[in-house]
C-alpha cells in the first residue's frame, strides 16, 4: 500500500482484519513509506481483505494497492513487523 499508511495503525488494523478473516501472513513497514502485506487463506477471505486494504483504517489515505500471487508461505498466525 502506498499513501499515508505508516503512523496511522495500518499494520495493527490489518492484523485485526486478517485474524477476523482467519488469514495468516504479515504486514510490514517498508523503507520507502509503503506497507507490504502477505496474506494466506481462502479466496473469499483474501478478497475481503483486499477490499478493506483499498481504504484501510480511518486515519489512512491509501493512494495505491498492488497485488500479486506469490507461492504459499506457511505461517500459523498474522504478524506485524
Amino acid at each position: 500500500m502506498t499513501g499515508r499508511v505508516q503512523g496511522v495503525f495500518f499494520r495493527d488494523s490489518t492484523r485485526e482484519q486478517a485474524r477476523r478473516l482467519k488469514l495468516t501472513g504479515y504486514a510490514d513497514n517498508m523503507p520507502d513509506g509503503s506497507v507490504e502485506v502477505l496474506a494466506c487463506g481462502s479466496e473469499a477471505s483474501l478478497n475481503e481483505l483486499a477490499k478493506w486494504l483499498e481504504s484501510g483504517p480511518p486515519m489512512a489515505k491509501v493512494a495505491g494497492v498492488e497485488a500479486s500471487d506469490v507461492p504459499y508461505a506457511d505461517s500459523r498466525k498474522f504478524t506485524i513487523g
